[in-house]
Protein backbone atom coordinates (compact mmCIF):
# COMPACT_ATOMS: atom_id res chain seq x y z
CA UNK A 1 0.00 0.00 0.00
CA UNK A 2 1.92 3.07 -0.86
CA UNK A 3 1.82 6.48 1.06
CA UNK A 4 -1.33 7.95 -0.52
CA UNK A 5 -3.69 5.13 -0.09
CA UNK A 6 -2.39 4.23 3.53
CA UNK A 7 -3.10 8.18 4.12
CA UNK A 8 -6.18 8.75 2.48
CA UNK A 9 -7.69 5.54 4.58
CA UNK A 10 -6.24 6.26 7.12
CA UNK A 11 -8.04 9.84 7.11
CA UNK A 12 -11.49 8.02 6.38
CA UNK A 13 -10.85 5.93 9.70
CA UNK A 14 -10.48 9.47 11.49
CA UNK A 15 -13.44 11.15 9.96
CA UNK A 16 -15.49 7.91 10.59
CA UNK A 17 -14.79 8.29 13.89
CA UNK A 18 -15.31 11.52 14.79
CA UNK A 19 -18.65 11.47 13.29
CA UNK A 20 -19.71 8.50 15.08
CA UNK A 21 -18.69 10.04 18.07
CA UNK A 22 -20.78 13.56 17.52
CA UNK A 23 -23.92 12.47 19.75
CA UNK A 24 -22.15 11.70 22.78
CA UNK A 25 -18.85 14.08 22.66
CA UNK A 26 -19.22 18.10 24.37
CA UNK A 27 -21.16 19.79 22.08
CA UNK A 28 -18.75 22.86 22.75
CA UNK A 29 -14.73 23.15 21.91
CA UNK A 30 -12.58 22.15 25.42
CA UNK A 31 -9.39 24.14 24.42
CA UNK A 32 -8.80 27.49 22.71
CA UNK A 33 -7.40 28.58 19.63
CA UNK A 34 -3.68 29.64 21.72
CA UNK A 35 -3.21 26.14 23.24
CA UNK A 36 -3.93 24.44 19.95
CA UNK A 37 -1.34 26.39 17.85
CA UNK A 38 1.38 25.70 20.61
CA UNK A 39 0.63 21.61 19.94
CA UNK A 40 0.14 22.45 15.96
CA UNK A 41 3.76 24.64 16.43
CA UNK A 42 5.60 22.19 18.10
CA UNK A 43 9.43 21.94 16.78
CA UNK A 44 8.61 24.80 14.36
CA UNK A 45 8.54 24.16 10.23
CA UNK A 46 10.05 21.09 9.65
CA UNK A 47 13.29 20.96 7.69
CA UNK A 48 12.27 17.80 5.49
CA UNK A 49 8.96 16.00 4.85
CA UNK A 50 7.00 13.55 6.66
CA UNK A 51 5.34 10.53 6.20
CA UNK A 52 1.62 11.88 4.87
CA UNK A 53 -0.52 9.34 6.82
CA UNK A 54 1.67 10.36 10.21
CA UNK A 55 1.19 14.10 9.33
CA UNK A 56 -2.83 13.50 8.87
CA UNK A 57 -3.07 11.70 12.33
CA UNK A 58 -0.87 13.99 14.13
CA UNK A 59 -3.13 17.02 13.22
CA UNK A 60 -6.51 14.93 14.21
CA UNK A 61 -4.98 14.44 17.70
CA UNK A 62 -3.61 18.42 18.15
CA UNK A 63 -6.47 20.20 16.91
CA UNK A 64 -9.67 17.29 18.47
CA UNK A 65 -9.87 19.82 21.94
CA UNK A 66 -10.84 22.56 19.75
CA UNK A 67 -13.28 20.93 17.52
CA UNK A 68 -16.77 22.01 17.95
CA UNK A 69 -19.61 19.00 17.20
CA UNK A 70 -21.32 21.42 15.10
CA UNK A 71 -22.00 18.80 12.83
CA UNK A 72 -23.77 17.40 15.82
CA UNK A 73 -27.57 16.73 16.56
CA UNK A 74 -27.49 19.15 19.90
CA UNK A 75 -25.74 22.25 17.67
CA UNK A 76 -28.00 25.64 17.69
CA UNK A 77 -25.39 28.61 17.34
CA UNK A 78 -25.09 30.91 14.10
CA UNK A 79 -27.59 29.16 11.72
CA UNK A 80 -25.08 26.35 11.30
CA UNK A 81 -26.33 23.29 9.55
CA UNK A 82 -24.77 19.92 9.65
CA UNK A 83 -23.81 17.89 6.72
CA UNK A 84 -25.67 14.84 5.42
CA UNK A 85 -23.99 11.40 4.64
CA UNK A 86 -24.62 12.42 0.74
CA UNK A 87 -22.92 15.72 1.17
CA UNK A 88 -19.83 14.19 3.18
CA UNK A 89 -19.43 11.73 0.51
CA UNK A 90 -19.66 14.07 -2.48
CA UNK A 91 -17.41 16.41 -0.49
CA UNK A 92 -14.93 14.06 -0.23
CA UNK A 93 -15.30 13.25 -3.69
CA UNK A 94 -14.51 16.68 -4.85
CA UNK A 95 -11.58 17.03 -2.99
CA UNK A 96 -9.89 13.56 -4.63
CA UNK A 97 -10.72 14.79 -8.23
CA UNK A 98 -9.21 18.16 -7.23
CA UNK A 99 -11.22 20.17 -9.62
CA UNK A 100 -11.17 24.14 -10.75
CA UNK A 101 -14.83 25.24 -10.69
CA UNK A 102 -14.04 27.61 -12.63
CA UNK A 103 -14.54 27.14 -16.49
CA UNK A 104 -15.80 24.56 -18.18
CA UNK A 105 -12.43 24.28 -19.88
CA UNK A 106 -11.09 23.52 -16.74
CA UNK A 107 -13.98 21.22 -15.61
CA UNK A 108 -16.91 20.22 -17.90
CA UNK A 109 -18.16 18.02 -14.69
CA UNK A 110 -17.73 20.84 -12.50
CA UNK A 111 -20.05 23.30 -14.96
CA UNK A 112 -21.82 20.69 -16.13
CA UNK A 113 -23.40 19.83 -11.73
CA UNK A 114 -23.36 23.55 -11.31
CA UNK A 115 -25.92 24.14 -14.32
CA UNK A 116 -28.31 20.88 -12.97
CA UNK A 117 -27.98 21.99 -9.19
CA UNK A 118 -28.49 25.37 -10.27
CA UNK A 119 -31.85 24.62 -12.40
CA UNK A 120 -32.92 21.80 -9.22
CA UNK A 121 -32.62 24.93 -6.63
CA UNK A 122 -34.72 27.44 -8.49
CA UNK A 123 -37.22 24.97 -9.02
CA UNK A 124 -37.18 24.07 -4.99
CA UNK A 125 -37.50 27.46 -4.16
CA UNK A 126 -39.95 28.65 -6.62
CA UNK A 127 -37.50 31.01 -8.21
CA UNK A 128 -37.98 31.88 -12.09
CA UNK A 129 -36.96 29.41 -13.79
CA UNK A 130 -34.83 31.61 -16.38
CA UNK A 131 -32.99 33.28 -13.51
CA UNK A 132 -28.86 32.77 -13.73
CA UNK A 133 -27.13 30.97 -10.42
CA UNK A 134 -23.72 30.82 -8.80
CA UNK A 135 -22.54 28.94 -5.97
CA UNK A 136 -20.05 31.47 -3.55
CA UNK A 137 -19.09 30.57 -0.31
CA UNK A 138 -22.28 31.65 1.22
CA UNK A 139 -25.62 33.76 1.42
CA UNK A 140 -22.94 36.37 2.21
CA UNK A 141 -20.61 36.63 -1.57
CA UNK A 142 -23.98 35.93 -2.44
CA UNK A 143 -25.80 38.94 -1.15
CA UNK A 144 -22.73 40.70 -3.02
CA UNK A 145 -23.04 38.63 -6.15
CA UNK A 146 -27.12 40.20 -6.08
CA UNK A 147 -26.09 43.72 -5.15
CA UNK A 148 -23.64 43.88 -7.72
CA UNK A 149 -25.82 43.01 -10.26
CA UNK A 150 -28.14 44.99 -8.72
CA UNK A 151 -25.39 48.15 -9.27
CA UNK A 152 -24.94 47.69 -12.52
CA UNK A 153 -28.45 47.22 -13.85
CA UNK A 154 -29.48 50.20 -11.90
CA UNK A 155 -27.22 52.22 -13.50
CA UNK A 156 -27.19 51.25 -16.92
CA UNK A 157 -30.40 52.32 -16.99
CA UNK A 158 -29.28 55.58 -16.44
CA UNK A 159 -26.36 55.08 -19.46
CA UNK A 160 -23.64 54.29 -16.83
CA UNK A 161 -20.93 51.26 -17.51
CA UNK A 162 -20.06 51.09 -13.58
CA UNK A 163 -17.60 48.05 -14.68
CA UNK A 164 -15.93 50.37 -17.42
CA UNK A 165 -16.13 53.38 -15.17
CA UNK A 166 -16.36 53.02 -11.53
CA UNK A 167 -18.60 54.67 -9.23
CA UNK A 168 -16.59 58.17 -9.71
CA UNK A 169 -18.90 60.88 -11.44
CA UNK A 170 -21.85 57.85 -11.55
CA UNK A 171 -25.76 58.81 -11.06
CA UNK A 172 -26.13 58.10 -7.27
CA UNK A 173 -27.42 55.25 -6.19
CA UNK A 174 -30.13 54.91 -2.91
CA UNK A 175 -29.63 51.61 -1.19
CA UNK A 176 -32.66 51.28 0.77
CA UNK A 177 -32.71 48.29 3.90
CA UNK A 178 -34.59 47.36 6.57
CA UNK A 179 -33.38 48.83 10.27
CA UNK A 180 -32.40 44.77 10.69
CA UNK A 181 -30.37 44.05 8.06
CA UNK A 182 -27.91 41.11 8.62
CA UNK A 183 -24.25 42.62 8.95
CA UNK A 184 -23.23 40.85 5.50
CA UNK A 185 -25.59 43.01 3.66
CA UNK A 186 -23.42 46.23 4.91
CA UNK A 187 -19.97 44.12 4.27
CA UNK A 188 -21.42 43.76 0.56
CA UNK A 189 -22.07 47.46 0.45
CA UNK A 190 -19.09 48.39 1.75
CA UNK A 191 -17.44 46.06 -1.07
CA UNK A 192 -19.58 47.32 -3.86
CA UNK A 193 -18.25 51.05 -2.81
CA UNK A 194 -21.87 51.67 -1.90
CA UNK A 195 -21.22 52.41 1.60
CA UNK A 196 -22.60 51.04 4.76
CA UNK A 197 -23.70 54.15 6.49
CA UNK A 198 -24.82 55.46 3.34
CA UNK A 199 -27.94 53.26 3.56
CA UNK A 200 -31.60 54.69 4.28
CA UNK A 201 -33.25 52.48 7.22
CA UNK A 202 -36.66 50.97 7.05
CA UNK A 203 -38.36 51.22 9.86
CA UNK A 204 -39.80 47.64 11.33
CA UNK A 205 -42.45 45.98 13.13
CA UNK A 206 -41.61 44.56 16.73
CA UNK A 207 -40.84 41.60 15.10
CA UNK A 208 -37.86 43.37 12.80
CA UNK A 209 -40.22 42.69 9.74
CA UNK A 210 -39.96 45.76 6.86
CA UNK A 211 -43.02 47.94 7.14
CA UNK A 212 -44.38 48.67 3.77
CA UNK A 213 -46.20 51.88 4.76
CA UNK A 214 -42.66 53.33 6.03
CA UNK A 215 -40.38 51.64 2.72
CA UNK A 216 -43.29 54.09 0.85
CA UNK A 217 -42.82 57.09 2.72
CA UNK A 218 -38.69 56.56 2.22
CA UNK A 219 -39.74 56.05 -2.09
CA UNK A 220 -42.27 58.80 -2.75
CA UNK A 221 -40.67 61.64 -4.44
CA UNK A 222 -37.41 59.39 -5.12
CA UNK A 223 -36.79 58.62 -8.41
CA UNK A 224 -33.06 58.00 -9.41
CA UNK A 225 -31.55 54.20 -9.16
CA UNK A 226 -32.46 52.62 -6.24
CA UNK A 227 -31.52 49.48 -4.61
CA UNK A 228 -34.23 47.89 -1.91
CA UNK A 229 -32.69 44.92 -0.05
CA UNK A 230 -35.40 42.78 1.86
CA UNK A 231 -34.84 39.60 4.17
CA UNK A 232 -36.63 36.57 4.19
CA UNK A 233 -35.99 35.03 8.09
CA UNK A 234 -34.40 37.62 10.46
CA UNK A 235 -31.33 36.56 11.86
CA UNK A 236 -32.67 36.67 15.39
CA UNK A 237 -36.60 36.16 15.15
CA UNK A 238 -36.19 34.18 12.02
CA UNK A 239 -39.53 36.96 10.59
CA UNK A 240 -40.32 37.66 7.03
CA UNK A 241 -40.34 40.84 5.75
CA UNK A 242 -43.47 41.01 3.40
CA UNK A 243 -42.22 40.27 -0.11
CA UNK A 244 -45.32 40.97 -1.81
CA UNK A 245 -46.34 44.11 0.33
CA UNK A 246 -42.78 45.78 -0.74
CA UNK A 247 -42.71 44.38 -4.53
CA UNK A 248 -46.26 46.22 -4.99
CA UNK A 249 -44.94 49.70 -3.45
CA UNK A 250 -41.67 49.16 -5.49
CA UNK A 251 -43.64 48.89 -8.52
CA UNK A 252 -43.91 52.66 -9.20
CA UNK A 253 -40.78 53.19 -9.05
CA UNK A 254 -39.08 54.16 -12.64
CA UNK A 255 -35.62 52.39 -11.76
CA UNK A 256 -36.02 50.35 -8.66
CA UNK A 257 -34.16 46.86 -7.82
CA UNK A 258 -34.90 44.07 -5.08
CA UNK A 259 -32.66 42.02 -3.45
CA UNK A 260 -34.04 39.00 -0.60
CA UNK A 261 -31.00 38.50 1.51
CA UNK A 262 -32.62 34.91 2.13
CA UNK A 263 -29.33 33.41 4.00
CA UNK A 264 -31.62 30.77 5.90
CA UNK A 265 -35.42 31.89 5.34
CA UNK A 266 -35.17 31.31 1.80
CA UNK A 267 -35.65 27.53 2.43
CA UNK A 268 -39.49 28.22 4.06
CA UNK A 269 -40.39 27.66 0.54
CA UNK A 270 -39.71 24.34 0.18
CA UNK A 271 -42.25 23.33 2.66
CA UNK A 272 -45.80 24.09 1.09
CA UNK A 273 -46.77 24.69 5.42
CA UNK A 274 -44.73 27.75 5.10
CA UNK A 275 -44.62 29.19 1.89
CA UNK A 276 -46.74 31.76 3.02
CA UNK A 277 -44.13 33.52 4.57
CA UNK A 278 -42.59 33.82 1.29
CA UNK A 279 -45.43 35.18 -0.75
CA UNK A 280 -44.27 37.58 -3.06
CA UNK A 281 -40.38 36.67 -3.03
CA UNK A 282 -40.11 35.31 -7.01
CA UNK A 283 -41.16 39.14 -7.61
CA UNK A 284 -38.17 39.93 -6.28
CA UNK A 285 -34.78 40.52 -9.01
CA UNK A 286 -32.03 38.74 -7.11
CA UNK A 287 -31.99 36.27 -4.06
CA UNK A 288 -29.29 35.00 -1.91
CA UNK A 289 -29.25 31.81 0.38
CA UNK A 290 -27.19 29.21 2.10
CA UNK A 291 -26.63 25.63 1.19
CA UNK A 292 -24.26 25.29 4.29
CA UNK A 293 -27.13 26.07 6.33
CA UNK A 294 -30.50 24.56 6.38
CA UNK A 295 -30.00 22.48 3.04
CA UNK A 296 -27.11 20.58 5.65
CA UNK A 297 -24.40 20.61 3.06
CA UNK A 298 -21.40 20.95 5.02
CA UNK A 299 -18.72 24.11 4.49
CA UNK A 300 -18.67 26.46 2.00
CA UNK A 301 -21.46 27.00 -0.21
CA UNK A 302 -23.93 29.57 -0.90
CA UNK A 303 -26.54 29.99 -3.99
CA UNK A 304 -26.99 32.97 -5.23
CA UNK A 305 -29.64 33.80 -8.66
CA UNK A 306 -30.71 37.00 -10.58
CA UNK A 307 -33.70 37.33 -12.96
CA UNK A 308 -31.44 39.48 -15.42
CA UNK A 309 -28.81 36.77 -16.30
CA UNK A 310 -27.29 39.42 -18.81
CA UNK A 311 -26.67 41.94 -15.68
CA UNK A 312 -25.27 39.16 -13.36
CA UNK A 313 -22.80 38.30 -15.94
CA UNK A 314 -21.52 41.88 -16.94
CA UNK A 315 -21.01 42.70 -12.77
CA UNK A 316 -18.96 39.53 -12.78
CA UNK A 317 -17.36 38.13 -15.67
CA UNK A 318 -13.86 39.47 -16.85
CA UNK A 319 -11.92 38.57 -20.25
CA UNK A 320 -8.29 37.44 -20.78
CA UNK A 321 -6.88 35.60 -23.80
CA UNK A 322 -6.01 32.41 -21.98
CA UNK A 323 -9.26 31.78 -20.18
CA UNK A 324 -10.37 29.41 -23.30
CA UNK A 325 -13.97 30.83 -22.19
CA UNK A 326 -16.05 28.14 -24.05
CA UNK A 327 -19.20 30.26 -25.79
CA UNK A 328 -21.69 28.51 -25.31
CA UNK A 329 -21.00 25.81 -22.48
CA UNK A 330 -21.57 26.97 -18.13
CA UNK A 331 -18.52 29.27 -17.15
CA UNK A 332 -18.84 29.05 -13.80
CA UNK A 333 -16.36 32.10 -12.89
CA UNK A 334 -18.65 34.31 -14.61
CA UNK A 335 -22.17 33.94 -11.54
CA UNK A 336 -19.19 34.52 -8.53
CA UNK A 337 -16.57 36.84 -7.39
CA UNK A 338 -14.31 33.75 -6.98
CA UNK A 339 -12.25 32.52 -10.29
CA UNK A 340 -9.86 29.45 -9.07
CA UNK A 341 -12.28 27.71 -6.72
CA UNK A 342 -13.80 24.60 -4.86
CA UNK A 343 -16.53 22.50 -7.66
CA UNK A 344 -19.22 23.17 -4.75
CA UNK A 345 -21.76 21.79 -7.31
CA UNK A 346 -20.49 18.26 -6.87
CA UNK A 347 -22.27 18.36 -3.04
CA UNK A 348 -25.47 20.59 -4.03
CA UNK A 349 -26.18 18.53 -6.28
CA UNK A 350 -25.61 14.98 -3.91
CA UNK A 351 -27.54 16.45 -1.45
CA UNK A 352 -30.42 17.47 -3.56
CA UNK A 353 -30.82 14.01 -5.38
CA UNK A 354 -30.44 11.95 -1.60
CA UNK A 355 -33.37 14.18 -0.44
CA UNK A 356 -35.20 14.94 -3.33
CA UNK A 357 -38.31 17.24 -2.70
CA UNK A 358 -39.95 15.56 0.15
CA UNK A 359 -36.90 15.13 1.74
CA UNK A 360 -36.56 18.86 1.82
CA UNK A 361 -39.41 19.65 2.81
CA UNK A 362 -39.27 16.98 5.89
CA UNK A 363 -36.09 18.45 7.01
CA UNK A 364 -37.40 22.28 6.71
CA UNK A 365 -40.56 20.98 8.57
CA UNK A 366 -38.73 18.83 11.27
CA UNK A 367 -36.42 21.50 12.24
CA UNK A 368 -39.65 24.16 13.04
CA UNK A 369 -41.58 21.91 14.84
CA UNK A 370 -38.90 20.95 16.85
CA UNK A 371 -38.08 24.82 17.59
CA UNK A 372 -42.00 25.44 18.41
CA UNK A 373 -41.22 22.31 21.05
CA UNK A 374 -38.14 23.74 22.63
CA UNK A 375 -39.87 26.93 22.68
CA UNK A 376 -43.21 25.89 24.16
CA UNK A 377 -41.78 23.86 27.29
CA UNK A 378 -38.97 26.66 27.88
CA UNK A 379 -42.02 29.12 28.52
CA UNK A 380 -43.64 26.95 30.46
CA UNK A 381 -40.74 27.68 32.84
CA UNK A 382 -41.45 30.18 35.36
CA UNK A 383 -38.90 32.81 34.78
CA UNK A 384 -38.28 31.83 31.28
CA UNK A 385 -39.57 34.07 28.27
CA UNK A 386 -39.77 33.51 24.59
CA UNK A 387 -38.63 36.78 22.99
CA UNK A 388 -40.12 36.22 20.02
CA UNK A 389 -42.78 34.62 17.42
CA UNK A 390 -41.46 31.14 16.53
CA UNK A 391 -42.27 31.09 12.81
CA UNK A 392 -39.67 28.91 11.48
CA UNK A 393 -36.62 27.92 13.34
CA UNK A 394 -35.37 30.73 15.32
CA UNK A 395 -36.40 30.95 19.02
CA UNK A 396 -35.25 33.72 21.55
CA UNK A 397 -35.05 33.22 25.28
CA UNK A 398 -35.09 35.51 28.46
CA UNK A 399 -34.17 34.73 31.36
CA UNK A 400 -35.76 36.30 35.08
CA UNK A 401 -36.10 39.21 32.29
CA UNK A 402 -32.26 40.21 33.41
CA UNK A 403 -28.95 40.72 31.02
CA UNK A 404 -26.55 39.17 33.60
CA UNK A 405 -28.88 36.66 34.14
CA UNK A 406 -29.26 35.42 30.80
CA UNK A 407 -25.51 35.46 30.05
CA UNK A 408 -24.76 33.54 32.77
CA UNK A 409 -27.49 31.12 31.79
CA UNK A 410 -25.94 30.71 28.09
CA UNK A 411 -22.36 30.70 29.49
CA UNK A 412 -23.70 27.15 31.86
CA UNK A 413 -25.02 25.55 29.76
CA UNK A 414 -22.31 25.91 27.01
CA UNK A 415 -19.74 25.26 29.52
CA UNK A 416 -22.41 22.04 30.27
CA UNK A 417 -21.53 20.49 27.07
CA UNK A 418 -24.89 18.69 26.38
CA UNK A 419 -25.75 21.28 23.90
CA UNK A 420 -24.68 24.88 22.56
CA UNK A 421 -26.27 28.02 21.62
CA UNK A 422 -24.54 31.65 21.18
CA UNK A 423 -26.69 35.09 22.47
CA UNK A 424 -27.62 38.11 20.97
CA UNK A 425 -28.85 41.20 22.05
CA UNK A 426 -32.42 41.92 20.29
CA UNK A 427 -33.90 45.11 21.07
CA UNK A 428 -31.69 46.44 23.33
CA UNK A 429 -32.11 43.17 25.66
CA UNK A 430 -29.51 40.12 25.92
CA UNK A 431 -31.30 36.92 25.02
CA UNK A 432 -30.26 33.32 23.78
CA UNK A 433 -30.62 32.43 20.46
CA UNK A 434 -31.64 28.93 19.56
CA UNK A 435 -31.11 28.17 15.45
CA UNK A 436 -32.52 24.62 15.07
CA UNK A 437 -30.87 23.46 11.58
CA UNK A 438 -29.41 20.46 11.70
CA UNK A 439 -30.49 17.22 9.75
CA UNK A 440 -29.95 14.70 12.26
CA UNK A 441 -31.48 16.50 16.02
CA UNK A 442 -34.55 14.63 17.40
CA UNK A 443 -36.86 14.86 20.09
CA UNK A 444 -34.93 13.66 22.34
CA UNK A 445 -32.35 16.17 21.57
CA UNK A 446 -34.79 18.60 21.75
CA UNK A 447 -35.68 17.27 25.26
CA UNK A 448 -32.43 16.83 26.35
CA UNK A 449 -31.27 20.38 25.30
CA UNK A 450 -34.24 21.72 26.96
CA UNK A 451 -33.14 20.02 30.40
CA UNK A 452 -29.84 21.53 30.20
CA UNK A 453 -30.92 24.91 29.62
CA UNK A 454 -33.39 24.29 32.42
CA UNK A 455 -31.08 22.70 34.82
CA UNK A 456 -28.53 26.25 33.84
CA UNK A 457 -31.32 28.47 34.89
CA UNK A 458 -32.88 26.60 38.14
CA UNK A 459 -31.20 27.56 41.48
Amino acid sequence: MDERERTLRRASELALEYLDGLAQRPVGARDDAAAIAVRLGAGGLPADPEDAETVVAALAEAVEPGLVASAGPRYYGFVIGGALPASVGADWLTAAWDQNGVLHAASPAAAAAEQVAGEWMLELLDLPAGASVGFPTGAGLGNTVGMAAARHAVLAREGWDVEARGLYGAPEINVVIGDEAHATLLTSLQYLGLGRERVTRVAVDEQGRMRPDALADVLRGSAGPTIVSIQAGNVNTGAFDPAGAVADVVAGHPNAWVHVDGAFGLWAAASPDLQHLVAGVARADSWATDCHKWLNVGYDCGFVAVRDPVAHRAAMSATAAYLMQSGGQRDNWEYVLDSSRRARGFVVYATLRSLGRSGVRGLVDRCCRLARRMAEALAAEPGVSVLNDVVLNQVLVRFDDDDERTRTVIAAVQADGAAWMGGTTWKGRAAMRISVSNWSTTDADADRTVEAILRAHRP
